[in-house]
């Protein structure tokens, strides 16, 4: 990383920007419709449904849990890479810990200061707001069975499938120095510690797999199919590579609209969700459109919509998201700074080893 020139590592910043907060764009502009039928919101805004944000938890530009505990996933990465040389190296168990501390933002009133272990984003006090999140994620961080994470081998959750897992899983398709199969492997393992359903953890495993080809300067369609060739090998694929290759069927099928996404699902199964989100990518003339797209149907609209949103932030970067979207969207100061973290832990970690650094992200 160290031996990247400087346009490389501008370019990788303003990837890693605008996933993050594509993603969080993208799951802003659905919230204030998710559940509804496409009837209705065409109903209540007009024939091209909704065309910028609308109220959700009390105001327009609110995100939902999916930003959340994709923020919480990126701050147990920077804490796993940041003890990558220390001998007790183990990714999924730091994650494990980060949503633990998530956790804590949904029934805790705001930080606690007794417990250092929040670190910086963990003192966020827009954070301690609950947004809906996903009962199985609840469930699986709550109680005392929750110090022990879920494995691929006996996960928590095995009937869980919902979408959130997917959404989540953006983060690790940013780790560009690691193997496709690896940052398959690593979504998988910290999928599971909240939902079991090999739906959710494959698609969750798939989806990384196509934010890394983006991620690393290549196309959406050839993260597609590396993320369909990777999935071949593990049992239970099957619904997810249908799920993937419908998305590619609807992309062939002609002019995309509202009703060609209605036939991709509602969202509210991972892979459900994940062949909504990757399809409106596809077919996205800009990234606005692909986000009005893939909110704009009945279903889980927010999931869709972050999806879409991280996809198309990754690979257009920072600059391409609507400035009318990010200048409204809730905590986007948040997101952008700990972006710009990530990118100087991967980038800079040898040299951020201070007290500073060590307070902000506690290991």
């Amino acid at each position: 990383m160290a031996l990247w020139s400087r346009a490389q590592q501008q370019d990788f910043r303003s990837r890693v920007r605008g996933c993050l907060l594509g993603g969080a764009v993208g799951d802003a502009l659905g919230a204030g419709i998710e559940g509804d039928s496409l009837e209705k919101i065409q109903a209540a805004h007009g024939p091209d449904g909704v065309t910028g944000f609308v109220a959700a938890y009390g105001r327009p530009g609110t995100v939902t849990d999916d930003t959340q505990l994709t923020l919480f996933t990126v701050d147990g990465l920077i804490r796993a890479h940041a003890q990558r040389d220390g001998g007790s190296w183990h990714p999924p168990t730091d994650v494990h810990r980060a949503y633990l501390r998530w956790a804590a933002t949904q029934h805790d009133w705001g930080p606690d200061e007794r417990r250092p272990d929040l670190g910086w984003l963990g003192r966020q006090e827009w954070l301690y707001a609950q947004r809906s999140p996903e009962p199985a994620a609840v469930a699986a961080l709550s109680g005392p069975e929750a110090a022990v994470p879920g494995t691929l081998g006996e996960p928590r959750n095995p009937d869980a499938r919902g979408s959130g897992t997917v959404v989540r899983a953006a983060p690790f398709g940013l780790l560009t120095a690691w193997d496709p199969a690896l940052v398959f492997q690593l979504a998988v393992e910290c999928s599971v510690l909240t939902h079991g359903h090999p739906a959710a953890y494959l698609s969750a495993g798939a989806f990384a797999v196509i934010v890394h080809a983006a991620a690393r300067g290549g196309t959406l369609e050839e993260g597609v199919h590396q993320a369909l060739a990777t999935l071949s090998d593990h049992p239970g694929h099957e619904e997810t590579t249908a799920a993937l290759r419908r998305a590619l069927d609807a992309v062939r099928a002609g002019e995309p609209g509202a009703e060609r996404v209605e036939q991709l699902g509602e969202g509210w199964a991972a892979e459900e969700a994940l062949s909504i989100g990757v399809y409106c990518a596809l077919v996205a003339h800009d990234v606005k459109s692909g986000l009005l797209l893939a909110v704009n149907h009945s279903g889980d609209s927010d999931s869709t919509g972050a999806l879409c949103g991280s996809l198309l932030g990754v690979v257009h970067g920072e600059t391409a998201l609507p400035p009318e979207l990010v200048a409204e969207v809730e905590g986007r100061g948040t997101v952008l700074e700990l972006a710009d973290d990530f990118v100087l832990e991967l980038l800079h970690g040898s040299e951020l080893r201070g007290r500073a650094w060590t307070e902000r992200y506690p290991v």
